[in-house]
């Protein structure tokens, strides 16, 4: 993986390098993510620069993610260690019952400036196309 390498990718004359990133950074992924594992994840949390807050997830890569912050389900896993080894640091890891999101929406008020009001999408340059949520949310499948 060259992205991993210091300078592995150039992207229009820029050589690429990860540990340069040193924004504050969180990254979630889940226990039993078949198409990201975890383990690789991790990995790849430790190549930027910047602090990382990484949470384990209960359940897949659908279900973990998607866990309602009401839920009460699957769980996650916090760390501080700064262990580049991903069974220490779970193994130091604190479990907390239910969704991740509130533990995301302590990090965002923490690293955040505060909440903007929404966008108005009429008041932009393209015109609305329909009104939400759309037709396509109510077609059905021939099948």
């Amino acid at each position: 993986n060259r992205l991993a390498e210091p300078g592995g990718i150039t992207l229009d004359g820029v050589p690429i390098d990860l540990g340069t990133i040193d924004v504050p950074s969180y990254f979630l992924s889940t226990r039993e993510d078949h198409i990201a594992p975890w383990k690789a994840t991790f990995k790849g949390s430790r190549l930027l620069g910047g602090p990382v807050r990484f949470v384990l997830g209960g359940s897949g890569h659908i279900a973990g993610v998607i866990n309602a912050a009401d839920s009460g389900k699957y769980g996650f896993s916090t760390g501080t260690s700064g262990t580049t080894d991903a069974a220490a640091w779970l193994a130091e890891a604190q479990h907390e019952d239910g969704s991740w999101w509130p533990d995301w929406r302590r990090w965002l008020d923490q690293h955040g400036s505060g909440q903007v009001p929404a966008r108005d999408p009429g008041a932009g340059p393209l015109e609305v196309i329909e009104a939400a949520p759309g037709r396509f949310v109510r077609a059905r499948s021939a099948d």
